[in-house]
């Protein structure tokens, strides 16, 4: 007979904790009101890591309301989960596609990337073609030939191609959205409230996590915000 230990109980009850909580988890965001399906799932490209990745224009209001949730965001995430962006591509957002990318590329992404959103939102700033942005980038510190150069670079113009397809198969209609780990979309717009996505955002991590055999099934602690304004796609 094997005697049970107090450290053999406690982890005994953290599995029932965890058994009774995961149905929880996956009840608190309903699919098709909360979130989309993604069918089939998409790549990523975060590795063993549950991957989330917001989508996401310069020129949109929405999505500079949402910086500061998903910076506060970040700063609780768990481990095992990676974020990254991914710049809406159109005929109309493709120069800052190219810009978000020339500036990834010159390895200046932290000095260009809130520069711009505050010009643009902020400022009222019309910084929409190639010379202004070209313009905008010395502004901030960036060699402007350096940048023309990598704005019209092979790099550049295939991450723009990337972005383009995988917005297609995200089913892209609106940004600002989030992709988690390929697998399923929500925005504010389809959540309703800025709040409620983080809610979303948390249980569906938790879900990934567990399903890669993380140590716990249930929501992702995470801030409810109200961040810079009301939520839109």
């Amino acid at each position: 007979m094997r005697l049970k230990t107090p450290l053999a109980g406690l982890t005994g009850l953290v599995f029932l904790l965890t058994a009774l909580l995961l149905p929880a988890t996956i009840w608190a965001a309903d699919e098709g009101i909360d979130y989309t399906v993604l069918k089939p799932a998409q790549p990523t490209e975060t590795g063993d890591q549950v991957e989330v990745l917001e989508v996401f224009w310069y020129g949109c209001p929405h999505c500079w309301h949402l910086e500061p949730v998903m910076e506060q965001w970040l700063a609780t995430k768990p481990a095992g989960v990676a974020f990254r962006r991914m710049p809406a591509t159109g005929p109309r957002w493709e120069p800052h596609a190219r810009a978000y990318y020339a500036a990834e590329s010159l390895g200046k992404l932290d000095v260009f990337h809130d520069a711009l959103f505050k010009a643009m939102q902020v400022q009222k700033r019309p910084i929409m073609k190639e010379d202004d942005l070209v313009k905008f980038a010395g502004e901030v510190g960036i060699d402007p030939e350096e940048f023309r150069t990598a704005f019209n670079s092979f790099y550049v113009e295939a991450r723009v191609r990337k972005a383009d397809e995988m917005g297609r198969r995200y089913g892209i209609d609106g940004v600002p959205a989030l992709i988690i780990n390929g697998k399923y979309r929500t925005s504010p717009s389809q959540t309703g409230s800025q709040d409620r996505l983080v809610e979303v955002l948390n249980t569906l991590v938790g879900q990934e996590i567990a399903a890669k055999g993380g140590a716990s099934g249930s929501p992702v602690a995470g801030p409810a915000t109200a961040g810079r304004g009301a939520p839109g796609s």
